[in-house]
């Protein structure tokens, strides 16, 4: 059945590639493969979609190790380059006592230097749905291959994470300009609105300012533990979060972004895209990892509200 993203394929045989970083999250219990759109790609692919990763490693261990990892939950690595003179990257991840993370980002590694390709090209005007993210586009190399990349996608989608100082206003509102769908947070909502000249205080009105701003009417922002806000075809659509108990939130959003992306690809509702996207979100929340597998029927039941159980 074809959803509301993609109209003219059934959701199984949409084609999907996620750019950008793929890391180590180090915490202080040890190594986990991370980095958002490799979160994304995997739990989409987990979901029983089509989705590649397109990003780079160095020639090192832990570069090794990291694509052996992606193969070892069935995701392809062939859109993954080995760059000799780059690092594979690392990034430190602190948990605070409600299980929410911040993160120091090495500079300048492998993934900051993705480079473009014919195939690259090939394979993304090919496909149906392009997703990337704001971190990518700290550095030269990766951010001009993301631009080329950009002019031959089809349908693109733009995850907002702002990392600071890896970010500035010019290129984020490049790339809010080119997607067809944004999906960010609140905070960095109000960031992004107010550096554009927003002086409203409501999230209603800064998520209508933005669209307006940069001519994406669809835009998902996501409000933590009190849900999110769907604003798709001029409609809002919201959910106002399920109550869980948090393990850490790492990957939480990405796994939300992938599950939302997923019903929008399968149903033409989307109410239920965002209560589907939400729960997945929750029950990430609930387990360590950024990627924990979740089957559809687990998360069907979770979605039942426990007086109905």
């Amino acid at each position: 059945m074809s959803g509301l993203l993609i109209k003219h394929k059934a959701g199984n045989d949409i084609s999907i590639n996620c750019f950008g970083e793929v890391l180590w999250d180090c915490f202080d219990t040890g190594k986990r493969i991370g980095g958002a759109p490799l979160n994304v790609c995997l739990r989409l692919n987990g979901l029983g979609m089509q989705a590649n990763i397109i990003s780079a490693v160095g020639d090192d261990k832990l570069g090794k190790v990291l694509l052996q990892q992606i193969e070892n939950r069935q995701t392809n690595t062939g859109f993954i380059a080995v760059i000799p003179d780059k690092k594979t990257s690392t990034v430190e991840v602190k948990l605070d006592q409600n299980g929410s993370a911040s993160y120091e980002i090495v500079a300048d590694t492998a993934w900051d230097n993705i480079p473009l390709t014919v195939a690259l090209l090939e394979q993304v005007s090919s496909s149906d749905v392009f997703v990337f993210g704001s971190l990518v586009g700290r550095q030269q190399v990766s951010l001009d291959t993301l631009r080329k990349l950009i002019k031959v996608a089809n349908c693109k989608i733009f995850d907002v994470n702002l990392r600071k100082p890896h970010y500035n206003l010019k290129t984020l509102v490049e790339m809010m300009n080119h997607a067809d769908f944004i999906k960010l947070n609140d905070d960095e909502l109000y960031e992004i609105a107010h550096g554009m000249g927003s002086e409203f205080n409501s999230l209603e009105q800064n998520l209508e300012f933005v669209a307006n701003k940069t001519n994406t009417q669809n835009i998902c922002v996501t409000k933590a533990s009190h849900g999110a806000l769907l604003r798709f075809n001029d409609v809002n659509y919201y959910n106002s979060g399920y109550l869980v108990k948090v393990v850490d939130t790492v990957g939480a959003g990405d796994s939300f972004l992938a599950s939302l992306i997923y019903q929008l690809c399968h149903t033409n509702n989307p109410q239920y895209a965002i209560d589907f996207a939400c729960a997945v979100g929750a029950m990430v929340a609930q387990h360590k990892g950024a990627t924990p597998e979740l089957s559809i029927a687990e998360i069907d039941k979770f979605m039942v509200p426990e007086e109905t159980k």
